[in-house]
């Protein structure tokens, strides 16, 4: 009996992390990456002891429940380098990610935070994306049509901003962001381009990314090891 209870045990393990990431994805879309974990633990019928045991720190729930809207990222730089046109690739990239912000706030803060642990299938799709968005950005600058000082650290900034108008206008003025970004994709075309201050390092961005991730410790104040 003992063997034939131990499988059941297994199978109902892993029914709790399924449902488990399947309540974290709705709760971090609505409130971000620091969206309650009690309410992430009710949502999915479990105790919070066990949603600790299937992911004892913050990071490793966020890796599992937005694996799938990264993948959307991808998705996103891959469509932007299939346009034959350099500038209507970059230009719809952008927008798509933007768009994605408005639609879930744990994506918005994902996009521009890095990860306590840079490992597994999140971070490798994070890292493709990078690289595509990379050769966007310059096969737009090569065609002479985005202009010739943006640099691949200046995106992040871009969402950065993003992020925080779609929490600002959310309950009032959720499209907000469409007109913003028309704004700003008119200043970024080459013909309109006037000199813009020097940008910020490389490892300045990566420290204000990491500065924004959540910490090792759960929302309520559990350890997360």
């Amino acid at each position: 009996m003992a063997d034939i209870a131990r499988p059941a045990l297994r199978a109902d393990a892993a029914r709790n992390r399924d449902a488990i990431i399947a309540a974290a994805r709705p709760v971090f879309a609505e409130h971000g990456l620091n969206g309650p974990l009690d309410e992430i633990a009710r949502r999915a019928g479990v105790g919070n002891a066990t949603l600790y045991r299937h992911f004892p720190t913050r990071e490793e729930l966020v890796q599992a429940a937005l694996l799938g809207p990264m993948a959307e990222y991808l998705a996103a730089a891959e469509d932007g380098l299939a346009d034959p046109d350099p500038w209507a690739g970059f230009r719809d990239y952008l927008l798509r990610l933007c768009q994605l912000q408005a639609r879930d706030r744990g994506l918005a803060d994902l996009l521009v935070t890095t990860i306590r642990t840079p490992s597994g299938e999140l971070e490798r799709v994070r890292g493709a994306a990078f690289e595509l968005s990379q050769q966007l950005i310059t096969r737009a600058q090569d065609a002479g049509q985005l202009r010739a000082d943006f640099r691949h650290q200046d995106l992040p900034l871009l969402l950065m901003a993003n992020a925080g108008l779609v929490q600002r206008t959310q309950g009032g003025a959720p499209d907000s962001w469409r007109r913003v970004a028309a704004f700003i994709l008119d200043g970024l075309q080459a013909r309109a381009a006037t000199p813009a201050p020097p940008p910020p390092s490389e490892r300045a961005v990566l420290r204000v990314m990491a500065a924004g991730r959540t910490v090792g410790r759960h929302a309520d104040g559990h350890p997360g090891s």
